[in-house]
């Protein structure tokens, strides 16, 4: 379905973003895995990928929030792998707290990373996709962004504002024949969200459970792959927001 596409996966090496790079490489896609900290375990995916999957992998090192450190890798990429049709923006980190006592260092590192982070990739992509004619990127929100949470203003703040930055690309990219879309996972079960366990939200969620980090990934699989939907947000929430 994917065969002879490249696909970058930031935040890759583990959880929503590990998932996510397997199941684009079962469909065929060679993956550049970015990860900013644990090197083992983005080689470890990397090498997955190469050997059940059989696809190329290759896994980099950078801080999405670095406007110039992005541009480079993204050559990099561009060097290594001929080019680029696939941007999955799933980078993402929490600095939690009650908004009357939140650290502006708090606030600003996650949209820094959430928000900016995926912002540098889209601008360094996109010539990219405009030479291809083609491209898809795939922004990683959050239902956080759509009703907000409790303790999290800088998180939903983030996810929110990538929502606004999916349809303003939409628009803006696609008479060139590249889509922009955006998925808003509610609770995944995964290492940032296990101290979540016992948020009274999860009661509320219709389904009644988490969700998997392979649940997201398989609706990432469908949106590269859609190719007459762009600026839309997918809800994998098991019904929360609806």
């Amino acid at each position: 379905m994917l065969k002879g596409k490249v696909a970058i996966v930031t935040g890759g090496s583990r959880g929503i973003g590990e998932a996510i790079a397997y199941e684009l490489a079962s469909k065929g896609a060679d993956i550049a895995v970015i990860y900013s900290g644990n090197v083992s375990a983005a080689e470890q995916v990397c090498r997955k990928c190469q050997e059940v999957y059989g696809v190329k992998a290759q896994a980099y090192l950078c801080n999405v929030a670095d406007f110039e450190i992005v541009k480079q890798t993204v050559a990099q990429i561009k060097a290594d792998f001929g080019t680029v049709h696939i941007l999955v923006n799933n980078a993402g980190i929490t600095r939690d707290g009650l908004v009357a006592r939140m650290k502006e260092a708090d606030f600003d590192a996650v949209l820094d990373t959430n928000l900016k982070g995926a912002f540098h990739m889209i601008r360094h992509c996109t010539g990219l996709f405009l030479r291809n004619r083609e491209g898809c990127i795939i922004n990683i929100s959050s239902v956080s962004g759509l009703i907000g949470n409790a303790g999290q203003c800088n998180y939903a703040a983030s996810k929110a504002g990538l929502i606004g930055l999916t349809k303003s690309v939409a628009r803006e990219l696609a008479p060139k024949g590249i889509r922009c879309n955006a998925i808003a996972p509610g609770f995944i079960a995964t290492d940032m969200t296990q101290d979540q366990s016992d948020n009274p939200l999860l009661a509320q969620v219709p389904l009644g459970r988490m969700g998997t980090p392979r649940e997201v990934a398989e609706a990432v699989a469908f949106l590269a792959s859609a190719d007459y939907i762009t600026g839309e947000v997918l809800r994998v929430d098991g019904g929360i927001a609806m």
